[in-house]
């Protein structure tokens, strides 16, 4: 398994308690392709930030490859998720300054474990997987929403992750777009074993995926 919840409970406090996830138990296995679907308000993206161990705010344990996540110091925190969670948002994010290569290095550079030219060399290589190696010297600025969308899963895939969590990543997407972004990441989890957790409203994607957890009201229902 790469990913386990249990028995995670979250409460926000003020200005009144607000029981906003109650009793979450669920696991992710190597390779599975899964979505997570539920109205706005459902806790679907607080769920997401505890899985990412971006939150610690929670009660309950978390486990990243059958490692306790839960209780460690924020460093240890910052390390395991640079190192086993890539992560695509509905935004990319990108530093539109920086070339698309540079973009894609960053995450790796800040994980430190490989030399500069490793690095650029692992970069250009999650280019060409994601066929956009022709943007690599191209100011982030100046290519379209579809292209920075690419760029930014080739820099979620940079440190060679466990797991990617997506947050709405096609919400900004045409159809068209989308449908690339799902392709890419059907292709991630069927020829390299990536396992991927995607929050979305989309019910066509979340169809085309493994299985998918449905939420209401802070629980999962499906």
């Amino acid at each position: 398994m790469v990913l386990q919840a249990k028995n995670i409970n979250k409460h926000f406090r003020k200005p009144v308690d607000f029981h906003v996830l109650k009793n979450i138990n669920f696991t992710i296995k190597d390779g599975e392709f899964v979505s997570i679907m539920g109205k706005s308000g459902c806790g679907k993206s607080t769920l997401l930030y505890i899985l990412s161990t971006m939150d610690t705010d929670y009660e309950g344990e978390l486990l990243i490859k059958g490692e306790k996540i839960s209780g460690k110091s924020r460093d240890q925190l910052s390390h395991i998720r640079n190192k086993h969670i890539g992560f695509v948002f509905q935004f990319h994010y990108l530093l539109s300054e920086f070339s698309v290569l540079e973009n894609v290095m960053l995450p790796a550079k800040k994980l430190g474990e490989k030399s500069l030219q490793e690095i650029k060399a692992d970069a250009l290589e999650k280019l060409r997987i994601l066929n956009i190696e022709t943007l690599a010297h191209k100011k982030a600025s100046r290519i379209s929403g579809g292209e920075k969308q690419r760029v930014a899963i080739a820099r979620a895939l940079i440190n060679n992750p466990s797991i990617i969590m997506g947050d709405e990543p096609t919400g900004n997407l045409d159809s068209y777009n989308a449908e690339n972004v799902f392709t890419i990441f059907k292709k991630l989890s069927d020829e390299q074993g990536l396992s991927l957790l995607i929050v979305t409203h989309d019910q066509d994607f979340a169809n085309k995926t493994d299985r998918i957890i449905e939420m209401l009201d802070g629980s999962i229902i499906k």
